[in-house]
């Protein structure tokens, strides 16, 4: 398989500009923006996708999912394409860059090559997933798991949002809802580029992430129960205090987390305490433990010895404790011929990068189980991310896409 020239790049400035232009669609109310699923600003950002899409010579598949795959014709059309992309729904008070320069910077792969006149064997499908965020409509990569055969349509059809609208009923209102059946498209391979939404990348100095693994996930519900009992007049020996057991097990949580250092990482994300009042010595608390690794026998270590270690404290307080796993998913290990072709793109074009593991969720870690799939990742400011302020340079921009182009021309075949 034939390397693309060194010297070919993208255009940085009009990858720039049109993440710009993007974000001013659903503008923020702090710089970032905020165009969730199936809202009328993810219509409007469709739209101009589309209309960039078309411009730059491709036709363009819309499945049942809302998934949007914008075709760039290779020279042999029997050849399986070569599938790049992202997505580009928002947070709330999301930033500029997640998710959108994946897209982008798919789109930029296309409009370089007409500009340079290179062609490839196999056709390039730029895609926009639909839902990845799973702000509006849980869960998170909700699209592309259908598309994966993870869901069926019919249940993510029926999810809601805060206001009692289904995802499927909100997908028809928009316009976006297509006619071709989901998860019937083959695919030669996948590559989605990223922002690297941690801090890793800036703090070593280095311009790409290549990624290997995307991190497994174990979500468990823990509920403690004691007494709820008057603060003041309660003696310390007679307290069932189900706040400072749960206290006593996330000390575990972090221990167990180090435990498995550097890539396992756990916290309590989400804690419920009841009465929730000022003099009231907590009778209940919910909380939800969530572990994550790119090694499946770790993220189970994890579990089992936090559930040991929790009934103990709870015993040993006298207090009643009970868990309930709520969600997550397995580590995934990403194809070895398309990392490969990530970091060899990486050297010919002399960026520096290291290997890592992706800390969040994306598309590509449910496509990995329908072709062979690799994530490129560029730095992010403070590894800031799901925030408005959000913010990456235009040189890492750039970085990203150039590496993300070779990564897709050298699979794609290009051609002379």
């Amino acid at each position: 398989m034939a390397a693309p020239a060194s010297n070919l790049r993208i255009n940085a400035d009009r990858l720039w500009d049109s993440l710009m232009e993007m974000a001013k669609i659903g503008p923020g109310v702090a710089g970032g923006n905020n165009r969730q699923t199936l809202t009328d600003e993810d219509g409007e950002g469709r739209a101009l996708f589309q209309k960039w899409c078309e411009a730059a010579g491709c036709s363009m598949g819309l499945d049942t999912m809302g998934n949007m795959f914008a075709r760039y014709e290779g020279t042999d059309p029997d050849a399986l394409p070569v599938y790049v992309g992202s997505h580009l729904d928002t947070q709330p008070t999301g930033g500029k860059y997640d998710g959108i320069l994946g897209v982008l910077g798919g789109l930029e792969i296309l409009r370089s090559m007409n500009d340079l006149g290179v062609k490839t064997k196999h056709p390039i499908v730029v895609t926009n997933w639909t839902n990845e965020e799973g702000t509006r409509f849980a869960p998170a990569m909700l699209a592309s798991g259908v598309f994966a055969g993870m869901h069926t349509q019919e249940w993510a059809y029926d999810r809601e949002d805060a206001e009692g609208l289904k995802f499927g009923d909100e997908l028809e209102r928009i316009g976006w809802k297509g006619d071709e059946p989901v998860g019937e498209r083959k695919m030669h391979a996948f590559f989605e580029l990223h922002i690297e939404q941690g801090p890793i990348l800036e703090a070593e100095g280095k311009d790409i992430g290549v990624v290997t693994h995307g991190q497994g996930l174990s979500w468990t519900q823990v509920t403690v129960t004691g007494k709820d009992a008057h603060t003041g007049s309660t003696p310390m020996p007679m307290r069932k205090n189900a706040g400072l057991g749960m206290a006593r097990m996330l000390e575990k949580v972090e221990e167990i987390a180090w435990s498995h250092k550097p890539d396992a990482v756990g916290a309590a994300g989400h804690i419920d305490v009841y009465p929730n009042s000022r003099n009231v010595i907590p009778g209940k608390v919910v909380f939800t433990v969530d572990f994550r690794s790119p090694q499946l026998d770790v993220i189970e270590d994890m579990e089992t010895r936090f559930k040991a270690e929790a009934q103990k404290i709870a015993d040993d307080m006298g207090l009643g404790v009970a868990f309930e796993k709520v969600g997550g998913f397995d580590p995934v290990e990403f194809d070895e011929g398309c990392v490969t072709a990530v970091r060899n793109a990486a050297e010919r074009l002399g960026y520096s990068h290291r290997n890592i593991v992706s800390g969040a969720g994306h598309d590509a870690c449910w496509i990995n189980r329908m072709a062979p799939t690799a994530m490129v990742m560029c730095p992010c400011v403070d590894g800031l991310s799901h925030n408005e302020a959000e913010e990456i340079s235009k040189e890492w921009a750039a970085a990203g896409a150039d590496v993300l182009m070779h990564a897709v021309l050298e699979t794609a075949e290009v051609q002379g």
